[in-house]
């Protein structure tokens, strides 16, 4: 008969564990893995595999602890050892697999307690998993050569090469954007073969031009815009197919404004891309250069937005949009602008050229949009019978909506008696 007083057997699991499945990738052995003789057998097979690697020695300890427990006699427990494995992809998955092959062990071996043995790797992630199945009553940390400083920097190595290989985010950027420099130089290279060039000169003129596109592009969110505008649904009215032409019209002539005004200089000052680049040169024809791509270019470009302003408005006007009145002051307010350009370029060509005629240019201008503003505010008054405001009927489904809500919400407060609102 056993004495009463006599306390009762701890049962105390030894586990191993290999958080990254390196036993089961290099040796093909099914884990868990319990008992002394299943995971000696295991640790040996995986030392041989792979002399480095640091699971097996954490293995040899694990077996180690178990059997100078088995020897000592000051103690009463029962003892059980087992090596359990996540997988080599990480995160949600390991730590699934980790806690499955867990409660497998705890079913053969009920544990009281449980005594963790890993190789110092993560064990910050491994301890909350386990202890929340069984206490945790020790932890034994195997360090083999400055082992754990090692598998971390590898770890989070890993982590960020996985995290940019695959998340579009930063794929695009460490990735993409040196894949189409790649691509561009060699198209220079194989170019150069045939045509004669300064291939260094064009291969900078190229990786600024894409660099530069790139972070213009994220800069102002063009991405998201084309994008959205792309998936937006059109409907072509006339409106519609008015204000696009006008816009892509005035595009055009402000393109070869600028266009004409860039060959020109270029022809004039003999400009030419090398490097390293003549500063002082540079900064002293600045002026110039900038006085004559102003002087080129500013009857095209003013053209090409009056005609954009003016498309525009005439689709406002086929609308019945009263926004055709402030778009339409915009047409004469940029037509004036062109005076306004034409005096700046000559200051700056000449800076000995009299001031008087931007003065007079800036200050009409003044005028000119003064009068401009009071003649669209009085006409969209007189008919406004014509033109509706098409912001104000967007805001009147939401202001109706908001009356709806707020009166349940005073419905709600008043219970079942409707008299209490009044």
């Amino acid at each position: 008969m056993a004495n009463p007083e006599e306390p009762k057997a701890e049962r105390l699991l030894i586990l191993c564990v290999d958080r990254d499945n390196d036993i089961g990738r290099k040796t093909n052995t099914p884990t868990p893995i319990v008992g002394k003789k299943d995971n000696l057998d295991s640790a040996l097979k995986l030392i041989l595999a792979d002399p480095e690697e640091a699971d097996a020695n954490t293995m040899f300890e694990a077996i180690r602890i178990y059997d100078d427990l088995q020897q000592d006699r000051t103690t009463n427990g029962v003892y059980e050892i087992a090596t359990i494995a996540g997988s080599e992809l990480g995160g949600v998955s390991s730590d699934r697999k980790l806690v499955s092959e867990l409660m497998d062990v705890l079913k053969r071996f009920k544990a009281d307690g449980l005594i963790l043995v890993t190789d110092g790797f993560a064990d910050e992630d491994i301890i909350p998993l386990v202890q929340s199945r069984v206490p945790v009553t020790s932890v034994r940390r195997v360090v083999v050569k400055h082992s754990e400083s090692i598998e971390e920097t590898a770890a989070i190595f890993s982590r960020y090469w996985k995290m940019i290989m695959e998340d579009p985010r930063y794929s695009r950027i460490v990735l993409g954007l040196p894949g189409i420099l790649l691509i561009s130089i060699g198209l220079l290279v194989y170019l150069g073969t045939f045509i004669r060039f300064d291939i260094y000169t064009w291969t900078a003129i190229v990786g600024l031009i894409i660099i530069g596109g790139y972070l213009l592009e994220k800069g102002y969110g063009l991405d998201r815009r084309i994008s959205a505008a792309l998936s937006r649904p059109y409907h072509y009215t006339i409106s519609g197919l008015v204000t696009n032409f006008s816009l892509l019209a005035g595009f055009l002539l402000a393109g070869v404004g600028f266009y004409q005004a860039w060959i020109y200089v270029a022809a004039n000052f003999g400009i030419e891309f090398q490097f390293p680049m003549d500063t002082n040169r540079f900064m002293d024809i600045l002026p110039q250069i900038i006085g004559r791509m102003i002087e080129k270019s500013s009857t095209l470009v003013v053209v090409g937005v009056s005609v954009s302003l003016a498309g525009r408005s005439v689709g406002y006007l086929l609308e019945r949009d009263s926004r055709f009145w402030r778009t339409a002051a915009l047409v004469i307010v940029a037509a004036w602008s062109w005076f306004i350009l034409d005096a700046v370029s000559l200051i700056i060509l000449n800076p000995t050229f009299p001031t008087s005629g931007l003065i007079a240019s800036t200050i009409v201008g003044i005028v000119v949009i003064v009068a401009a503003g009071l003649s669209t505010h009085f006409l969209s008054r007189r008919f406004q019978h014509i033109l509706k405001d098409r912001v104000d009927e967007e805001k009147e489904p939401e202001k109706k909506r908001e009356n709806s809500e707020s009166k349940k919400v005073v419905y709600k407060k008043s219970g079942n008696n409707p008299s209490l609102d009044e």
